[in-house]
């Protein structure tokens, strides 16, 4: 999982609550607390204090009283970095509207010669792109909320709310950082702005981006749709650079918060997917999944599969439920398995492991055709055929076998 801070310069309070909790998680784990040393042994935890540096010295140097709401904001280039990322929602809208079944790792698809993306963007981008992250939390200051994708409006309307594929995840995850904040699903502050439509506290400390209001190229829904993470926003104080005075608050305000998030990222399923007669690992494995909580059995998978690493290892959030999780690989035949997920066991998701049998007629196939490129439908593009045989396998797999879905795994 990984926090990234002070992406906006002028908002320099979720730069120092990451410095503050890396002191914190070393202090723990030299005073040997059971939770800490639990959690680091469990989790990769990657914090990046600032991604705006040269607008936080602008902001730094410049008197409060004259640094205003935007002073330092952009980088030194004058750029929203929030604002400069691969705008993939318009993709994926496209696509849906289209009907055309491309719902994840959109990157490779996206084609925008005249952008430019600034040297933080950049850099930030790849290091998304290089690891296998799981969770994510951007923090800003400017309001007290959770926000979660998406962030753009799929309309005209600015303020409309546009669920993703996961929204009941994504609110699971933004109620959980929201829950355990000192105040920001209670109600005992006033809204940020003062209006009514900005009392976030009534809801739980949670909106979505565009109900909010709509952004394009931001952070957020570029991990969401380019990679298998998942990313949340956390407006953490209506101030932006607060008094230093005020940071030890703002720290215990937070502190239980920023380490029931991380746990987070040991929640919904997780497993290796491998060749059934070698044992290695399959990568770009792609991982769907059916919701049959309840017994009501929805009408194709959530629309967002999460793919295999190098390793053939793979993480997906889910929140506590009944699911049928299909695999489909290149070369292999596709397999579903049942699975229960349940938060009983903070420190480990369900694990759930495939063992894929080699796709002979596939195999000579793509021989015979060699040395013809072939066509890969890794990172869940899969042709309308292939969809609809695996969405086929994984509905007749759960009317055969309902009673699975009640065992504990």
């Amino acid at each position: 999982m990984k926090y990234v801070g002070n992406m906006h310069g002028n908002e320099a309070l979720g730069r120092e609550l990451l410095l503050r909790l890396a002191a914190y998680l070393c202090d723990q784990w030299n005073s040997k607390d059971k939770e800490i040393v639990d959690l680091l042994n469990r989790t990769n935890i990657h914090l990046l204090p600032s991604m705006n540096p040269d607008g936080f010295e602008l902001a730094y140097r410049t008197k409060q009283e004259d640094r205003g709401w935007l002073i330092g904001r952009s980088n030194a280039n004058g750029v929203d970095l929030n604002r400069n990322f691969p705008d993939l929602d318009a993709l994926y809208y496209y696509n849906e509207k289209m009907n055309i079944p491309r719902f994840d790792h959109l990157l490779d698809t996206f084609k925008d010669e005249h952008a430019s993306y600034e040297p933080e963007v950049r850099a930030v981008g790849q290091w998304i792109l290089s690891l296998p992250f799981v969770l994510s939390a951007n923090l800003h200051e400017g309001d007290l909320v959770a926000n979660y994708p998406f962030d753009e409006s799929r309309s005209s309307n600015p303020q409309a709310y546009s669920r993703s594929p996961d929204d009941r995840t994504f609110r699971f995850i933004a109620e959980t950082y929201a829950k355990n904040h000192a105040h920001m699903a209670k109600n005992d502050h006033a809204p940020c702005d003062g209006t009514a439509s900005d009392a976030f506290a009534r809801q739980g400390g949670i909106t979505n981006g565009a109900k909010w209001y709509s952004v394009s190229g931001g952070m957020q829904d570029f991990n969401y749709l380019a990679t298998n993470a998942f990313e949340i926003t956390l407006e953490l104080s209506c101030e932006k650079f607060p008094n230093p005075s005020t940071l030890p608050q703002f720290w215990e305000d937070n502190k239980q918060s920023l380490i029931q998030f991380m746990w987070l990222s040991h929640s919904g399923i997780k497993g290796v997917v491998v060749d059934d007669s070698t044992g290695e690992p399959i990568p770009n494995a792609v991982v769907w999944v059916l919701n049959v909580t309840g017994g009501a059995k929805e009408t194709e998978p959530i629309k967002h599969p999460v793919t295999t690493w190098v390793t053939g290892d793979y993480f997906r959030p889910l929140i506590p439920g009944q699911y049928q999780i299909g695999i489909e690989a290149d070369g292999y035949l596709p397999e579903v398995l049942p699975v229960n997920v349940t938060m009983e066991l903070r420190n480990s998701a369900t694990v759930l492991s495939f063992r894929l049998k080699p796709d002979m007629d596939q195999q000579v196939q793509q021989q015979e055709e060699q040395p013809v490129k072939q066509v890969h439908h890794g990172y869940g593009q899969l042709s309308p055929e292939e969809l609809q045989e695996l969405q086929e396998l994984i509905q007749l797999r759960y009317d055969q076998q309902p009673q699975q879905l009640m065992v504990d795994n």
